[in-house]
């Protein structure tokens, strides 16, 4: 079918005020939230003899994010994003993906403790056609997890075009604390993103030097791939599950009426007693559960606000004035609430019991020092960054072991900022506990099991944790920067269990 010159710029023109008019409520609070809540189907799995059986598929789509204009998406049994998986502890789970995307990608099960082989790092390749189907038994506590592209040198690329999901933990030991659990009524799952798009509604992922120095960053905001969106809450307790699932933002999130968040969660756990304070700072792969006690015919707007860590001396020279210094004040959802179904439930005061590790237990202190070798002038105009950022002075070889850790043993990893840049942290296979944050006590909010650190620019962070999960060379686990872009650049090594 033809289309006339005078069509084609009807067809611009009207894509442009669409974007022009998205990007404004960025800023801008007045914006109305008209766009329900998309919420994630529940995968429950098939029972079967040998486990639970799930089928992902990743395949290729479109989504429409801007009124009336489609973007070329990927993603999870849909054109973007994927199911919530759920399961519970102890069950056996096996997985089949299938690949029917035009390229290969990975899929990285991000906060849980299972064996290399089936992490999905960048050794398990599913090529285009192919199917991967890992199996293993969920040993750890209730929480919210996620899965992810985790393609070598692609990974941001991939996650960004709809690749990721969400996977939700339960246990006895967590449903016996009154805590939410109806999923999609008083139990939600927020997936926050930023994207950029181009004229024509695609997505805008050029990968300049600016992207790959500094991380990526949107103009617009989709919360489970919802653009400017709104939930009705329908009973006095909602349960926020909060994934930060950006490339590179990171998000202050708190209430536009001043009230505090009750957080209860962590990344790898629920606290052990709910912590209220006025606003969470989420690094990109983090997450964290809240508890909003919201009062009848109430509505308010979760917000990020700046960011109050900020980059070093160096950084803020070069990001000042810009979205990259998280500066800006958005909304992310506005909460509805009209009449309960019920009133005056109580919020539990006590939680769970979190695992420790004692650091006197510590076999071994290791330090691992981000560093970026891409600050000095000769790197502006630079179109190929890889291998530019790194660890320990080494970028990412998947032909090099970078060090071997002894099944069983307990260790404390420090990490070190040199760079003048915050860089959220993650490590394979395991969950941690923070032990410090420049040798005071870590945030309140850090209370739970984390497998994520935020690590701001000239400090150290020790985290502590216990290796019980073997990993070969052939499938080693990682530990990155989960800035993706960052990650994609080399800022990543591999490790083995032995």
């Amino acid at each position: 079918m033809s289309i006339s010159r005078r069509q084609f710029v009807i067809g611009s023109t009207a894509t442009a005020v669409a974007l022009f008019n998205l990007r404004r409520s960025f800023a801008q609070q007045g914006e109305q939230f008209s766009n329900e809540l998309k919420i994630p189907p529940l995968l429950e799995g098939k029972p079967s003899v040998n486990g639970k059986i799930y089928e992902l598929t990743m395949q290729a789509g479109t989504s429409e994010f801007l009124p009336g204009i489609a973007t070329p998406t990927i993603g999870f049994n849909g054109s973007y994003l994927g199911p919530t998986i759920h399961g519970r502890a102890g069950d056996q789970l096996i997985l089949r993906v299938r690949n029917l995307l035009s390229e290969p990608a990975t899929v990285h099960w991000h906060g849980l403790r299972i064996p290399a082989r089936f992490d999905g790092g960048p050794h398990q390749l599913i090529e285009p056609g192919a199917v991967w189907e890992p199996s293993f038994r969920i040993n750890q506590k209730a929480s919210l997890c996620w899965y992810h592209s985790h393609t070598m040198g692609r990974t941001g690329e991939q996650v960004l075009r709809g690749l990721a999901g969400l996977f939700l933990i339960d246990d006895d030991e967590s449903g016996s604390v009154g805590l939410p659990t109806e999923y999609g009524v008083d139990d939600i799952p927020l997936v926050i993103q930023d994207r950029r798009f181009q004229r024509d509604g695609r997505f805008d992922y050029p990968m300049s030097m600016h992207d790959t120095m500094m991380g990526y960053k949107g103009d617009v905001i989709l919360v489970n791939g919802s653009v400017t969106p709104h939930f009705n809450i329908l009973r006095q307790l909602t349960r926020l599950r909060v994934l930060n699932g950006s490339n590179s933002r990171i998000y202050s999130i708190g209430r536009d009426d001043g009230a505090d968040l009750m957080i209860v969660g962590s990344d790898g756990s629920l606290l052990e007693r709910p912590v209220s304070q006025r606003q969470l700072r989420l690094g990109p792969g983090e997450r964290a559960e809240l508890l909003i006690d919201a009062k009848a015919n109430q509505s308010f707007r979760l917000m990020s606000y700046p960011d109050s860590v900020h980059a070093g001396p160096m950084g803020r020279g070069m990001m000042m004035g810009t979205m990259s210094d998280n500066s800006e004040t958005f909304p992310l959802l506005e909460l509805r609430a009209a009449n309960f179904e019920t009133i005056n439930v109580s919020i539990p005061t006590k939680l769970i019991q979190v695992p420790n590790w004692l650091p006197a237990k510590s076999t071994l202190t290791r330090t691992l020092t981000l560093d970026m070798a891409m600050m000095g002038m000769g790197m502006m105009g630079r179109s190929n960054l890889s291998g530019s950022m790194g660890i320990n002075g080494r970028s990412m070889s998947k032909e090099r072991i970078d060090f071997e850790v002894p099944a069983g043993s307990i260790e404390i990893w420090e990490i070190r900022n040199s760079t003048p840049l915050p860089h959220p942290f993650h490590i394979h296979g395991i969950q941690f506990r923070v032990l410090d944050r420049d040798g005071a006590p870590p945030l309140p909010q850090e209370g739970g099991l984390k497998d994520t650190v935020l690590v701001d620019s000239g400090s150290v962070v020790r985290v502590i944790t216990e290796f019980t999960r073997a990993a070969s060379a052939e499938y080693a686990y990682m530990y990155h920067c989960h800035n993706l872009e960052h990650e994609d650049a080399g800022m990543m090594g591999q490790f083995v269990v032995v």
